[in-house]
């Protein structure tokens, strides 16, 4: 896909980063956009296919960090007892195989990555060969640090 396609897409794509209710760094979507092209360059370095935006899953992802902002406090349930897998089927995604990084007070992308990258069970979550799809979420705690949610996926 042309570069510029792939852009217009990506930024279609995470267009619900701008509709969520909770606060953002005003270049949110253009931080997904880089944490998911820094994702894509770790995949192309082990010859794996990139990893595509999907928005339900950008949805799901953006809606768990402005709940973890909102809390103060990073995990992967939800403060109504959700699971990434309830988070999701809200969001229409029906999955084969699905997975969750998140973090708190990484300043940008390349930083939280690396962050990831550095963890046996995110880094795994990123370079498993079954995940086709992400969505990126974040939002800014009332103390200004950032929350990221990462959702990888395979749709049935």
């Amino acid at each position: 896909m042309p570069r510029i396609a792939l852009i217009l897409t990506l930024l279609l794509t995470l267009a619900p980063l701008q509709a969520a209710a909770c606060a953002q760094p005003k270049e949110a979507a253009a931080m997904a956009i880089a944490t998911l092209t820094a994702i894509n360059a770790e995949r192309s370095q082990r010859s794996m296919a990139p990893l595509a935006a999907d928005r339900r899953l950008t949805s799901a992802a953006t809606a768990h960090a402005c709940d973890s902002a909102a809390r103060n406090r990073m995990g992967h349930q939800g403060s109504d007892g959700s699971t990434l897998a309830d988070r999701v089927h809200r969001e229409g995604y029906n999955f084969r195989n699905i997975a969750e990084n998140v973090a708190l007070g990484y300043p940008g992308p390349a930083s939280v990555v690396q962050g990831w990258m550095g963890s046996t069970g995110h880094r795994k979550n990123i370079l498993s060969r079954n995940a086709r799809d992400a969505g990126i979420g974040l939002a800014l705690g009332r103390d200004g640090a950032l929350h990221w949610v990462l959702n990888l996926g395979a749709a049935r």
